[in-house]
């Protein structure tokens, strides 16, 4: 199990780091975080994994997202002028 894990986040790492559009780079490494909380909670950490469920994939998702769509927004304001 531990090992099948393992090379899910890995796979998922390297997609991350692949995808040329950010949000999906971004909903890639929340897919990571998800997978991280399961590994940690395998291993037998399950307040580890409480913490990396809201912050990692919780509040950094929404962080990120944010910040892409103000990026986005920004990026269009600048073509337009």
């Amino acid at each position: 199990m531990n090992e099948s894990l393992l090379v899910v986040l890995s796979v998922l790492a390297a997609l991350s780091l692949a995808a040329r559009d950010l949000l999906t780079s971004v909903i890639l490494v929340s897919v990571f975080s998800l997978v991280s909380c399961l590994f940690f909670f395998v291993l037998g950490a399950p307040d580890v994994a409480l913490t990396e469920a809201a912050v990692g994939t919780g509040v950094g998702s929404i962080v990120f997202i944010w910040i892409v769509h103000k990026i986005r927004r920004r990026e269009r304001s600048d073509a337009d002028s």
